[in-house]
């Protein structure tokens, strides 16, 4: 069931630093080794799922579910 009461919550937000160290415990603590290191190289060394996929010697397919797992893990984390 949907709790209506923080849809669209325009409240007081976190400072930029409390969420930013958050983020990284949360990729730090949380995520597999292999979640890590493909969110790293897909969001940070800006490399294309391809060829993270071709450097591990593995289909694009499976990039793309690490992916969406770790992004997945890290919203929930996140969310509270």
């Amino acid at each position: 069931m949907k709790n209506i009461l923080y849809e669209g919550y325009e409240g007081p937000r976190l400072p930029k630093e409390v969420q930013m160290k958050r983020v990284q415990r949360v990729i730090r603590e949380e995520l597999t080794q292999l979640q890590r290191e493909a969110m790293l190289a897909y969001y940070f060394q800006e490399k294309t799922i391809y060829a993270i996929a071709r450097e591990r010697g593995v289909q694009r397919s499976t990039v793309s579910r690490t992916l969406r797992r770790a992004e997945n893990k890290l919203k929930r984390y996140l969310r509270y």
